[in-house]
């Protein structure tokens, strides 16, 4: 059976509140809690972070810390490249979900003749850039890299130069250029975004399956129709946030937002979506233990992580068998 690898990142540099880096250790905690075999079923690697910069001065307001995520990113690129030319499939844990834009490069980098479609189940859109960025957070712009896009038309920061070759380097991290197109990309749950991404949002066309819609059409109705929406992408790669979930589930969490899913919720989407055999990465990212109690956030997270996983090995024999 094509087997799964772990790529471990715990790079919190996009975040605005630390702590992220902790969150695979957190998963680990819970998974021992639980008497689960987990992290010792599957190789993993880990890939260097350079957390240790935070220590110094940020000279870059309006993406703090790009130079230093820059050099992380390529080592995630080249880990999830690697992975997928090993013919292995990645399970990406991670701080902060500025590592998405290197996870979705290192995908393009593998396979550059394919087109990607990406499913981000989050509360927040995630597609400032620093032209439009009212925090500096470079979490808050994977999807902007990845799209290739900078929004001037609702520009509100002049970026240093220095800003703006760093923001083309992760733009043209792995292959050169966009790695997706708009329509290829579908949001779940994203509730919490600012008036520079509802304008982008809108202009480029992003469907977001919010809470209400979501409950009314059930997690297999709404995969069905994502895969409906995603029908001319080759691969997909799927990106979970764990403060996607309801803010009572999710204190642990740089961010947590009210009126999104509860836990049953989530493991059903996920499993639903991961059946697909057009998946070929599934990501977790921003559990963050030094903001939570009892270590609630991790314990959901690594119920959600596990039936994810399930999910992806059931897929892994099914696709071993029709291939014989």
């Amino acid at each position: 059976m094509k087997r799964i690898k772990l790529l471990e990142v715990r790079s919190e540099l996009g975040a605005g509140t630390r702590g992220a880096s902790m969150g695979i250790d957190a998963l680990r905690v819970a998974c021992l809690n639980k008497g689960c075999d987990y992290f010792s079923r599957f190789n993993s690697v880990v890939v260097p972070d350079l957390n240790h910069v935070l220590f110094d001065k940020n000279h870059f307001p309006f993406a703090k810390y790009i130079d230093s995520i820059y050099t992380v990113q390529k080592g995630i690129a080249n880990a999830v490249e690697q992975t997928l030319r090993f013919g292995e499939f990645p399970v990406v844990l991670a701080g902060d979900h500025s590592n998405a834009n290197a996870t979705i490069a290192g995908i393009k980098a593998t396979y550059p003749q394919k087109t990607l479609g990406v499913v981000w189940i989050d509360a927040h859109a995630d597609i400032h850039s620093p032209y439009t960025t009212p925090s500096g957070n470079v979490h808050g712009m994977p999807l902007a890299a990845a799209l290739g896009v900078d929004n001037l038309t609702h520009q509100r920061n002049v970026p240093e130069p220095e800003t703006e070759f760093f923001w083309r380097r992760l733009q043209n991290l792995g292959e050169p250029g966009p790695k997706m197109k708009p329509e290829h990309l579908v949001y779940v749950v994203v509730r919490d975004t600012e008036e520079q991404e509802n304008a982008i949002i809108d202009s480029l066309g992003i469907k977001n399956y919010k809470l209400d819609e979501f409950r009314a059409k059930g997690p297999r109705q709404v995969s069905r129709e994502i895969y409906e929406r995603l029908r001319f992408c080759d691969m997909v790669y799927i990106s979970f946030d764990v403060d996607s979930l309801d803010s009572r589930f999710s204190k642990g969490t740089g961010t947590p937002v009210e009126l999104g899913l509860d836990v049953p919720e989530a493991i059903a989407l996920c499993r639903a979506l991961l059946e697909n055999d057009r998946v070929v990465c599934f990501e977790m990212v921003e559990i963050n233990p030094t903001l939570d109690s009892e270590n609630t956030m991790a314990k959901n997270a690594f119920n959600i992580l596990e039936a994810s996983t399930e999910a992806i090995e059931r897929r892994l024999r099914l696709d071993e068998v029709v291939s014989r």
